[in-house]
């Protein structure tokens, strides 16, 4: 389901700008067990992760936990990260970002404090997961950018952001490690990451 900027909001003003996305999808009643995004001036509504996806979490957050930058915390779940510069919000399925980004009783997240952020594709996300958001968050300067890519069993890290995107990339098929650069620097495993 979309819902397409055009779309009045409740008070019957129309959706313009961003500051607008942004107050729709706060009164947006998202039906459970889906999670709503602006991707391309647009609010995408896509369900949740397959089960297993957990195990995959998980697994990532468990291996970079030491290697966090100081008085940074990594995470999975829904959380609004917002992109202001490059109008997107983006609710990523893992991030790291620093603490304080948290203390605020705001139901947005400060885009710019994040560190890293990784999102495993779906049939549903997939395209948004491959362009989109690789464009965007390079533009954004979020550092390293993990792409899973669920349907290909394959892991994509992407590094040394800029205004076109990501500079660096590297992938590897899953079972193999995968090289995390600065400020992680260390080897990702990727075995366990299959479908069972």
């Amino acid at each position: 389901m979309t819902v397409m900027a055009e779309r009045p909001t409740t008070n019957r003003t129309e959706v313009n700008s961003f500051e607008d996305l942004l107050d729709t999808l706060d009164e947006l009643d998202v039906p459970d067990g889906y999670k709503a995004e602006i991707i391309r001036g647009n609010i995408i509504v896509s369900p949740w992760s397959k089960a297993y996806y957990l195990d995959v979490m998980e697994l990532v957050c468990e291996q970079l936990r030491p290697y966090l930058p100081e008085e940074h915390r990594i995470s999975f779940g829904p959380f609004l990260y917002v992109f202001p510069g490059v109008e997107r919000a983006y609710g990523p399925d893992i991030h790291v970002a620093r603490r304080s980004v948290s203390r605020s009783t705001s139901t947005h997240m400060d885009g710019e404090a994040l560190a890293f952020v990784a999102e495993l594709t779906s049939s549903s996300t997939r395209d948004d997961d491959l362009t989109d958001k690789v464009e965007m968050y390079g533009r954004a300067g979020v550092p390293v950018y993990l792409l899973l890519d669920m349907q290909e069993e394959q892991a994509t890290v992407l590094w040394t952001p800029s205004a076109k995107g990501y500079g660096s990339r590297i992938t590897r098929p899953f079972g193999e490690k995968l090289p995390i650069p600065a400020p992680f620097d260390c080897l990702l495993d990727t075995a366990g990451f299959q479908a069972p």
